[in-house]
């Protein structure tokens, strides 16, 4: 085995070994949820998303106080209600 094809091989295992590690690492992420819901009484204070469920405010980042029930934050589906003070909130339908 002469010097080029040592430095060929080692360059390929490189590869293979690091098309193994990028494979593995890939799959240990999860998917990204597709759906989302509202869930009041679990944002901290100036951490809502978007208005407040009465009315009191239209913009996010405006909560006054931390688990306030007419507060909420996006969540994926299905989570809301495992989260301890989660509530679902119901989406106004659009006029």
């Amino acid at each position: 085995m002469n010097h080029n094809d040592r430095i060929t091989g080692a360059a390929a295992a490189l590869l293979a070994a690091g098309s193994l590690m990028a494979a593995s690492t890939a799959s240990a992420v999860p998917d990204a949820p597709t759906a989302w819901e509202k869930c009041a009484g679990i944002a901290v204070a100036g951490k809502n998303d978007c208005g407040a469920l009465d009315g009191k405010h239209n913009c996010a980042g405006q909560a006054a106080s931390d688990n306030d029930p007419q507060e909420w934050v996006y969540v994926p589906a299905g989570t809301c209600e495992k989260i301890t003070g989660g509530v679902v909130a119901k989406v106004k339908p659009a006029k």
